[in-house]
């Protein structure tokens, strides 16, 4: 079962990178060395199938108590597995939701879910080990605190002062009093202090949180003048956190969106309910002061108080937005290009007004098989 739950949650984040893509035939080694393309449609359809098929073999199929401590995720908790692949599901469903004729699909299964009554993640993210899996041994770190911020001797890693935030969504946290999560999400300019860790080299007040303009080169945006991803994920010395797979606030707002666009599902909360409560996830989960997500959820501005907002399912998907940011840029970009939100300036340095709607296929994968090369 949580093998299946595994493999839809893999399939779904290659769907969203790349469109049509090998499901029916893939896996299958030398049987298949050039297997054909299936239909992005088809394969979330067969991968909502997965998923039901995994959530009675999770339930059937108890952890033996002997393998509990191998479960990396879940400790062998079957329950969380179940709700895992719920919201796996929601996920799927979701994102096709601006899609024609699909309105009576997604009613039907997301109200299958909500009978099948075991619920979904809630109030804790998904995450792969924690602080007695991930060691202070070389190669057996958090893989992004290993790449992104310290090495196992807390030397700052090379590609450490690339990953910066940008002007925009400084902005949009400045323009709705949000700065306590701006403070969460990034550092000062100059970064973090070595001698305090999870403290900034700099006063943290907001002038100075500086973000990096789109398209921006380095010039005046050096590592000493410039904000770069702070505590919420990376602190000197804390190598142990969760690496994190899917986030409460996702949840939440995706459950907002259901609710919203769909009155005839049977979720029990409202569509305001499950917006608020995305919001004071996502301020749990970086670290910030409950009173701040009260705060904006009440400061009469659209896209934070749900009663000021005229365009709710505009809010729905901004504050996803900013609750995703560094923590799964990929479901980001997949939501970019569902909503077309958030309205984002284009790159100065970008002739053509396009954006991607995809990645491209692998050169090795376009190189081998005829069927990739086709599209």
């Amino acid at each position: 079962g949580p093998a299946k739950i595994m493999k839809a949650y893999l399939f779904q984040a290659l769907v969203d990178m790349y469109g049509d893509i090998p499901y029916s035939d893939a896996l299958k080694g030398v049987d298949a060395l050039a297997p054909k393309l299936d239909n992005q449609k088809t394969v979330y359809e067969n991968l909502i199938t997965l998923l039901d098929e995994a959530i009675a073999e999770t339930k059937a199929n108890a952890f033996p108590s002997a393998l509990v401590s191998a479960d990396i995720l879940f400790k062998g908790s079957t329950d969380k597995w179940i709700k895992f692949a719920n919201s796996i599901k929601l996920r799927i469903l979701i994102h096709q939701s601006r899609l024609a004729g699909r309105d009576g699909y997604i009613t039907t299964e997301i109200n299958k879910i909500v009978a099948q009554g075991s619920g979904f993640i809630t109030g804790e993210e998904v995450g792969v080990g924690g602080s007695s899996f991930y060691v202070a041994t070389a190669g057996k770190l958090n893989p992004m605190y290993d790449r992104w911020a310290y090495d196992v001797n807390g030397a700052v890693r090379a590609l450490a002062r690339f990953p910066r935030p940008t002007k925009f969504l400084f902005d949009v946290l400045i323009a709705n009093d949000d700065t306590l999560r701006l403070k969460r999400i990034a550092y000062a300019k100059g970064g973090e202090n070595p001698s305090v860790p999870g403290t900034s080299l700099v006063p943290e007040i907001i002038a100075n949180y500086v973000g990096v303009p789109f398209g921006a080169s380095a010039g005046i945006y050096t590592a000493q003048a410039s904000s770069y991803i702070g505590p919420a994920l990376f602190v000197k010395g804390q190598f142990n956190k969760p690496f994190v797979l899917m986030t409460a606030a996702e949840i939440q707002f995706l459950l907002a969106e259901a609710k919203e666009r769909y009155p005839a599902v049977n979720l029990t909360g409202t569509s305001q309910s499950y917006y608020e409560e995305g919001v004071k996830q996502s301020f749990r989960l970086l670290g910030a002061a409950a009173s701040g997500a009260t705060a904006i959820l009440s400061n009469g501005k659209a896209n934070s108080d749900w009663a000021a907002s005229p365009n709710k399912l505009e809010a729905i998907a901004i504050q996803k937005w900013i609750a995703l940011t560094n923590y799964s840029g990929l479901e980001a970009w997949t939501e970019y290009r569902r909503t077309n939100l958030p309205v984002t300036p284009q790159s100065p340095v970008v002739t053509d007004s396009k954006r991607p709607v995809r990645l491209f296929y692998p050169s090795t994968e376009s190189g081998s098989n005829s069927n990739v090369s086709a599209v």
